[in-house]
C-alpha cells in the first residue's frame, strides 16, 4: 500500500494545492486501495496487484475527467513545459546536507579565527611586560589567512550546489519525510548549542573578575570566538533542513511534503521566524544595560511558555479545528 500512496504522491505532486486536488488525490486513493483489497482477496500477489491498480488509475492524465480536474491537469502540463523542476534524488539531497553541514563547521571556524586572532598578541605582550614581539602579529596574520583559505574552500564546495536556491527544484515525498526526521532529531541538540552560544558570547565579560585586566580581553575574545563559532554551526545545519524542505513551490501538492507549522498569516508566519532572534537580542540588552544576570535568565522560560501559546493561536490546524 506505501508504494501506492507514494506512486500517487508523485502523480500529484505538481497539481495546485487546493480543497478540489486534495479531494480528487483521497477519492483516487481510495478507490486505488479498493481495488488493491479486492485484488489480493481473489489471490493475486502483491506485486502483482500493485501493477493491476497502477495500470487502472495510474494515469492523471486519462483520469482528470472522472474526478473533475481538466482544468487543474491542463494548467499543470503547460507549468510543467514552460517552468520545469529539477528533481533531485534522495541521494543529491543527503550529499548536500552533508557539504552544508562541514561548510557551516569550515565557516564557524574560520570566523572564530578572525575574531580571536589579536588574542596571541595580546597574551603575549602581557608575557613580556607590555613589550611587543612579531611573534604576535605573526600568529594573529597566520589565524586570519588560515580563516580566509577556510572560506574559500568552503565557498568552492558551496557553489556546486548554488542551483538549488536559483533554479526550481523538487523533492519527493520520502525524501521530505527522511530530512523532516534528521531535523526532529537534530531539534534537541540545536537548542542547547545556541543556548551555549548566547551564554558564551554574553558572559565573555566573566574573565575580567577572575584575569588580570590587562589580559581579559584575549579571553572575552575566545569566549566570544567560540560562542559565535557554535551558532554559526547550528545555525547553518538547521538552515539547510529548512532550507531543503521549503523546495518545492508552495503552490503545489508537492509543497506540503515535510511540512511542519502552517501560521494562518504571513504576519503570524514573520513573528514566529524571528520570535528567538528578538528574545536573544532583549535578554541580552537588558541584561547588559541593567547587569541583573542572576535574575535576566526568568526571560527564557517566560518566553518558552509564551512560544507555546503563540503556535497554538497562529497555526492553521488550530484555527481551522475551532
Amino acid at each position: 500500500m506505501e508504494t501506492i500512496k507514494s506512486y500517487l504522491d508523485a502523480m500529484f505532486a505538481n497539481m495546485p494545492n487546493t480543497a478540489e486536488v486534495r479531494k480528487a488525490k483521497e477519492e483516487l486513493f481510495c478507490m486505488m486501495k479498493d481495488k488493491y483489497n479486492d485484488l489480493i482477496a481473489e489471490g493475486e500477489t502483491e506485486n502483482s496487484a500493485i501493477g493491476t491498480v497502477i495500470s487502472e488509475f495510474g494515469n492523471l492524465d486519462e483520469l482528470a475527467e472522472d474526478l473533475g480536474l481538466e482544468e487543474e491537469v491542463k494548467e499543470t502540463r503547460e507549468r510543467e513545459k514552460t517552468n520545469p523542476s529539477r528533481l533531485l534524488s534522495y541521494g543529491e539531497i543527503m550529499e548536500y546536507l552533508d557539504v552544508t553541514k562541514s561548510n557551516g563547521l569550515l565557516v564557524g571556524i574560520g570566523v572564530m579565527l578572525c575574531i580571536i586572532a589579536a588574542a596571541p598578541n595580546i597574551i603575549i605582550e602581557e608575557m613580556n611586560y607590555g613589550r611587543t614581539t612579531s611573534y604576535g602579529f605573526v600568529l594573529m596574520f597566520a589565524f586570519i589567512a588560515v580563516a580566509v583559505g577556510l572560506f574559500i574552500f568552503s565557498s568552492s564546495r558551496g557553489s556546486d550546489w548554488d542551483f538549488i536556491k536559483k533554479e526550481p527544484c523538487q523533492i519527493d515525498a520520502t525524501t521530505a519525510d527522511a530530512v523532516k526526521e534528521r531535523k526532529k532529531d537534530y531539534k534537541l541538540t540545536h537548542a542547547i548549542l545556541m543556548a551555549v552560544g548566547v551564554i558564551l558570547c554574553a558572559f565573555s565579560w566573566v574573565p575580567a573578575i577572575v584575569a588580570d585586566p590587562d589580559i581579559f580581553v584575549a579571553f572575552m575574545l575566545a569566549a566570544i570566538g567560540v560562542g559565535v563559532f557554535i551558532l554559526i554551526y547550528t545555525g547553518t545545519r538547521m538552515g539547510s533542513y529548512e532550507q531543503v524542505l521549503k523546495i518545492n513551490d508552495k503552490s503545489t501538492m508537492a509543497g506540503t511534503y515535510g511540512k511542519e507549522d502552517v501560521y494562518i498569516n504571513k504576519a503570524a508566519t514573520a513573528i514566529m521566524e524571528v520570535y528567538w532572534t528578538t528574545v536573544t537580542c532583549i535578554y541580552l540588552v537588558i541584561s547588559f544595560i541593567t547587569f541583573d544576570w542572576e535574575t535576566t535568565w526568568i526571560i527564557w522560560p517566560v518566553a518558552g511558555i509564551l512560544h507555546k501559546i503563540l503556535k497554538i493561536v497562529f497555526t492553521k490546524e488550530a484555527v481551522d479545528g475551532e
